[in-house]
This record gives C-alpha cells, structure tokens and sequence, in this order.
C-alpha cells in the first residue's frame, strides 16, 4: 500500500507542474519586474529544496539526510499523501482566484488587481501556503530527513518573495495594500 500511495504522490506533482506551467501563458502582460539577482536566489533555493525533498540528486547520498524520521506506516504516509493533495488544490485555487494576474516571478501587471476574495481573505499569499503544505505532507509521505530539510529551505525562498512581492504591492496600491497587511497574515492564518 505505502509504495502505491509515495507513487500516487509523485504522479500528482507531476501533474500539478504540467498544468501549473500551462497556465503561466494565460497571464497577463508584465510591467514591472523584480530584479534578476533576487529571481536567481530565490529560484536556487527553490531547486535546493526541491532536489531534496524529491532526491533528484544523482549521486547517492548516504548519512543523517537518508535517516527515515517518520514511521513507514500506512496512516502517517496516507495523512502525508491528504496534506500534499489538500496543498496542492489550495494553491490552484488561489492561482485560479488570481486568475490573469498570477506570475511566476514577482510582477505588476498592466491592470493589476489586488484580489482580496476566496483564499486571499485567509492568508495574502495563500500559492506558497498551498505549496509549503504539499511539500511538508510529501515529506511525511517520503519520511526521510532530507525531505524535512528541503522543505525549510523552500520556505525561505517563499519568505524571500514574499517581502519583495510585499513592497511591489505597497508601491502599486498604497494605503488599500497597508490596510489588507494588517488584516490578513502572509502565510499562517492568524501566526505569521
């Protein structure tokens, strides 16, 4: 059961990631971006992280990262599997909520909106809480301590956009963006 349940996972990223790139072409034109320096950081981190949770590393790695740290049992590898699926249809409906304006990269839009409606009313930047959420349940489907430690550094990455998109928006919607900070977390409802 647990081999069909880590292949099931496996298959839904790759289907989340087809689709995800897909839709990057039905965005809006860009106006302003962020700088090509902080996109390289934030795209390494996210390729260290990834690499790790999904061992897409090809040399074999052997020592503390290969320690199994959850137990391999079907009710902690199928919890992993519900909180990767749950993460992954929260961040599509926010993509899906933000509809043209989404981009990959930190942007304004020509005619960028502030979206303030389904997800967006429970975190500000709810693509990377669905994502970290998909993430952290994949590790605990995979279980072993590399998985753990990739998705921290994902994390960062996110935190890393976050603070850049943040200023993006104060510069494109002033006061209204100040006063949506103040009434909805970034990441964590009600924490951070």
């Amino acid at each position: 059961m647990i081999p069909f349940i880590e292949h099931w996972v496996s298959t839904f990223w790759l289907a989340f990631t087809v689709l995800w790139v897909a839709a990057a072409f039905t965005s809006k034109r860009t106006v302003q971006v962020q700088s090509g320096g902080s996109r390289l950081l934030q795209a390494g981190l996210v390729l260290i992280g990834v690499t790790l949770i999904f061992n897409l590393i090809p040399w074999s790695m052997s020592g503390l990262l290969t320690e199994r740290l959850t137990p391999e049992s079907t009710p902690v590898v199928l919890g992993g599997a519900v909180l990767t699926v749950a993460g992954m249809l929260f961040s599509v409906w926010a993509r899906l909520t933000l509809g043209r304006n989404w981009s990959g990269t930190v942007t304004i839009k020509q005619d960028h909106e502030l979206i303030q409606s389904g997800p967006y009313r429970i975190v500000r930047h709810p693509i990377y809480t669905g994502m970290l959420l998909a993430m952290l349940g994949t590790a605990f489907t995979y279980g072993i301590a590399r998985c753990f430690v990739g998705v921290p550094i994902v994390g960062l990455a996110f935190w890393l956009k976050v603070q850049i998109e943040e200023q993006f928006m104060v510069q494109q919607f002033g006061a209204l963006y100040v006063h949506y900070r103040q009434q909805v977390r970034a990441l964590i409802p009600f924490v951070l």
